[in-house]
């Protein structure tokens, strides 16, 4: 069963985000106190696998959810996988839908200064709020097949 790991924010971009107990997701502009949520974007919310952090932690990275500026840390989902367009529920009331998956990494940002590597340019995905609500870490995770 996939599910949320942890959910997190910062005030400021390029910078690593804090996990949070819970949060709100906003139609159509992310999650709320979050310095990339903004309705002019479809980068509203970023998505990462657990899977990808542990990755790096084989590398002898120290890193926990949030470190790479991601909203939502998630496990047993393969988010690279997901194609633009599709459409997944979190919790009981959140809707996303992918419009992104990776991301060109600058240089500047907190992970790639420390180490010289940053997973989210491949292994990163984005997505806009279709339906907005509380998020908190252990909602499940579900694809919405579209029935034809």
């Amino acid at each position: 069963m996939a599910k949320i790991i942890a959910v997190c924010k910062s005030k400021e971009k390029g910078t690593r985000k804090g996990p949070i107990a819970e949060g709100v997701l906003r139609e159509d502009y992310g999650l709320v106190g979050d310095a990339h949520a903004d309705s002019s974007t479809r980068r509203q919310v970023s998505l990462l696998a657990i899977e990808s952090i542990r990755k790096m932690r084989d590398l002898g990275v120290d890193i926990d959810p949030g470190d790479f500026a991601e909203n939502l840390t998630c496990e047993g989902i393969d988010l690279v996988s997901l194609s633009v367009g599709t459409q997944f529920s979190v919790g009981k009331e959140v809707i996303l839908e992918v419009t992104q998956i990776g991301k060109d990494c600058h240089s500047g940002c907190a992970i790639y200064r420390q180490i010289g590597k940053c997973i989210m340019p491949k292994e990163g995905v984005f997505a806009k709020v279709t339906k907005g609500g509380l998020v908190k870490a252990g909602d499940t995770i579900n694809a919405i097949v579209k029935r034809r």
